[in-house]
């Protein structure tokens, strides 16, 4: 498809999903998260030709998944079970919105720099955002200071933690490029650890996969459940329980993230 060409619109969506689902995307290595597998990949070509009848970029595409990521994190504002489910439904359109730039990007051959950098800032930025509204929560939002900042303080703790842990992977890309080493595929064999004991370990962790309940869909849908059980139990105490499991568990993750990148091929030439 050549430039001339980049604002033609597919003839069919089975066209549509051949040039922009290829199998390299489709099967990519935790590059595809399970609702697009589930679900989202099967409506996504529908948004994409009504967004291909206009004239928006993939990187505006990018624009309304961060804006939807924000929305997702703003709903969790509005207290009780109302809030948590405003945020399910805002974090699967947020991924909706993910699927569709990367389609308008291969329909139209314009894929940048720029689109994967906006596509960082919008998951970055939700994760961040829903992790310290998190603490609001647990802290009764609205809250009175000075009893209910030590729940605030841990929402800012826990996305501090989060974002450290998605920048290893970053960190990691740039070490190899400062290296002058080529760039890493999906390969298994690249992020698998050399040391058994840290093998073992990972293997186990397979089975209990928590490291990825803090992607934004995974903390609306904890969240969800979180709320459904305060609103029975009608105190504050199930949602700052959460908070403290969350951040427990977000720090295991990052440390064990940074352990295994260094046990890894991903640093070694």
């Amino acid at each position: 498809m050549s430039a001339p060409d980049s604002y033609r619109r597919p003839e069919s969506i089975a066209q549509l999903r051949q040039v922009t689902q290829p199998p390299e995307v489709r099967q990519r290595r935790n590059a595809e998260h399970w609702t697009a597998h589930l679900y989202l990949r099967d409506i996504s070509p529908y948004l994409t030709w009504t967004l291909l009848k206009t004239r928006i970029s993939a990187n505006g595409v990018t624009g309304f998944m961060i804006l939807s990521g924000w929305l997702t994190a703003a709903a969790l504002l509005v207290p009780g079970i109302g809030g948590a489910l405003l945020a399910v439904v805002l974090g699967q359109v947020q991924m909706l919105f993910d699927c569709c730039d990367g389609e308008v990007a291969r329909w139209r051959n314009s894929s940048s720099p720029a689109g994967h950098f906006l596509d960082a800032v919008g998951h970055y930025t939700t994760e961040t955002l829903i992790a310290i509204v998190l603490g609001l929560r647990a802290a009764s939002w609205p809250f009175q200071a000075p009893d209910d900042y030590l729940w605030a303080m841990l929402g800012f703790a826990l996305a501090l933690v989060l974002v450290l842990n998605k920048a290893l992977n970053d960190l990691t890309r740039v070490a190899r490029a400062y290296a002058g080493l080529p760039r890493l595929g999906n390969e298994e064999a690249d992020a698998a650890p050399r040391q058994r004991l840290i093998a073992v370990a990972r293997r186990v962790v397979r089975f209990f996969p928590f490291h990825r309940m803090f992607h934004s869909v995974e903390l609306t849908l904890l969240t969800f459940v979180a709320a459904a059980v305060a609103l029975f139990t009608g105190s504050p105490i199930t949602e700052r329980v959460y908070l403290l499991v969350l951040l427990a568990f977000a720090i295991v993750a990052l440390f064990g993230h940074f352990v295994a990148i260094l046990s890894s091929r991903r640093l070694r030439a």
